[in-house]
């Protein structure tokens, strides 16, 4: 059972119903509340996918406040990446020939009362604490903007369509009704580096720090409010410095 602890912080596996539900309240804090999102549960953002989940926390050791969760989705392999939540979204066949176990990433999210940037790095000792446990080859998931108006992110999506979209091999096709084609839209832009990646959502901009990468589009959720990119990490093309890094917190 995964237990790691990093000065006022630790992160362990949420072991029962009632701190499953902890990380549910915070999700819908994060995610529902005052975003525009639409609530499905009251006080909750639950979902068919949390019964198949590890469900992680991140806790502050003084007080026990609750104040980072995510979600870890273990598949065998690429064969199985169809029973995954980003599948509802994206057509993902080009990933059931991906060899090694995979894992999908989602839910992650940070109580918005707490900026301490310790929490963002205790999480991600956690999440490689766990591939390293599992021999995991490859994180996927999706990666969110807040809101729906992809006007606000051109510099953001631009810097993804010159640098940062998935393999040919790996490329997510379409499969949502609502998207945005970033990648053929903003082709020709230049991007502004300092906007780009102040736009870019945390989590985006750690996986991109570690070589990930995203689908030539965004998906437009009018639930959650949001536009998202499917986003993929190989675990094995983690720059060595960074991978250095990241297991130096999570055997902390």
């Amino acid at each position: 059972m995964l237990r790691l602890t990093k000065g006022r912080y630790a992160a362990r596996h949420a072991e029962t119903a009632e701190e499953i539900a902890a990380c549910q309240r915070l999700r819908h804090l994060s995610f529902v509340a005052g975003t525009g999102a639409v609530a499905r549960s009251e006080g909750y953002d639950r979902d068919a996918f949390d019964t198949a989940c590890h469900h992680i926390m991140v806790e502050e050791r003084a007080t026990g406040q609750l104040v980072c969760c995510f979600r870890i989705l273990p598949l065998a392999d690429g064969g199985e990446i169809a029973q995954s939540y980003s599948a509802q979204f994206y057509e993902l066949s080009a990933l059931e020939s991906f060899e090694g176990p995979i894992i999908e990433l989602g839910r992650f999210c940070i109580h918005p009362d707490h900026t301490d940037p310790d929490i963002l790095r205790i999480a991600w000792g956690a999440l490689t604490a766990y591939v390293d446990a599992h021999d995991v080859k490859l994180l996927f998931g999706c990666s969110s903007f807040q809101g729906t108006d992809s006007a606000q992110y051109t510099d953001a999506f631009a810097l993804l369509t010159e640098k940062h979209l998935a393999p040919k091999r790996w490329l997510p096709r379409v499969k949502a009704p609502r998207i945005f084609p970033f990648a053929t839209g903003l082709a020709r832009v230049k991007p502004d580096l300092k906007r780009a990646m102040q736009a870019m959502p945390p989590l985006l901009r750690t996986y991109l720090l570690m070589g990930g990468w995203v689908s030539d589009h965004a998906v437009v959720d009018r639930d959650l409010n949001t536009l998202h990119v499917f986003t993929g990490l190989e675990i094995g093309a983690i720059p060595p410095a960074r991978a250095r890094l990241l297991r130096a917190t999570a055997n902390a």
